[in-house]
């Protein structure tokens, strides 16, 4: 969800929380919007692209994972001008399980972590992310 200039209409967009060992992936965005924050992998669906396959494609990209998607664990809306946003986005959060391969990231992100959802303490984190893992966690 990364462009220079930000699109004139709403943006549909994925975005997993992908749990391992009872610990949640989160990576780091590396540039805006959203710099410096922890999220989940995801993006942009394309025209023509199934929902779950524009989640598997962008954790691809992103992380190189291979995941089993589960279920949809919840949504937002970013307006223009809301959480470092140029854009309008409708984000859709899918539980989803690791399956295979150790993260390695692309130039979206700067860092990542295994992250136990009861200890993220004061790590910044991107707005309703907290409450996308909570419900998720439910469904694995």
């Amino acid at each position: 969800m990364d462009s220079a200039v930000p699109p004139t209409r709403p943006q549909l967009a994925v975005s997993g929380a992908i749990f391992r060992d009872g610990k949640v992936l989160l990576v780091r965005r590396s540039r805006s919007p959203g710099k410096g924050f922890y999220s989940f992998p995801g993006g942009r669906v394309e025209f023509g692209e199934s929902l779950h396959t524009a989640l598997h494609r962008e954790v691809d990209e992103e992380t190189g994972l291979r995941i089993e998607i589960l279920e949809l664990a919840g949504w937002r809306e970013v307006l223009p001008g809301t959480g470092g946003s140029g854009g309008h986005y409708l984000i859709m959060s899918f539980a989803a399980r690791w399956t295979a391969r150790e993260p390695v990231l692309n130039d979206e992100h700067d860092d990542f972590g295994w992250f136990d959802p009861d200890a993220l303490g004061d790590l910044k984190v991107t707005g309703g992310l907290l409450e996308v893992i909570s419900a998720a966690r439910k469904l694995v």
